[in-house]
């Protein structure tokens, strides 16, 4: 279920890349391929927060959040998985997931402001939507 009136804030929709819907959330990948980077987009109006939810689409984002890190590690093999809903440039509710290894680029900083993003290529992007391909399915179930 949807609010009617939800629509993805401009900014996501410029910056990331569709990789479907679970059951509460637009699944976002951040156009920028130098971390493993999705985001989860609650398809709910007006929500700035996750306490703005309801408890049970509180549950669900965690659940679906979950289950995506666990996945997002198992796959890419991280060192630390970064989770955060700041809002500060964004202010529809969503929640970054990014993959870290000790030695990227801005290692122990967080990556906010330390590079350019580097778009995917066409084949870049093809490669990692099949390689995430299994791990959307089971977000997706969550």
């Amino acid at each position: 279920m949807t609010d009617s009136g939800y629509r993805l804030h401009e900014r996501l929709q410029a910056d990331t890349l569709d990789l479907g819907q679970s059951a509460l959330c637009d699944i976002r990948l951040m156009n920028d391929q130098s971390w493993p980077w999705i985001i989860l987009v609650p398809r709910r109006m007006a929500v700035r927060e996750i306490y703005d939810l309801t408890v049970a689409d509180q549950q669900q984002l965690l659940r679906e959040s979950s289950c995506l890190g666990q996945g997002m590690m198992a796959l890419f093999e991280g060192d630390k998985l970064n989770v955060a809903a700041l809002g500060n440039m964004v202010p529809q509710l969503h929640l970054h997931h990014i993959v870290r290894f000790e030695g990227d680029p801005a290692w122990p900083a967080p990556v906010w402001g330390r590079q350019q993003p580097v778009p995917y290529t066409d084949s870049g992007l093809q490669a990692i939507i099949q390689r995430l391909g299994p791990l959307l399915d089971r977000v997706k179930g969550c």
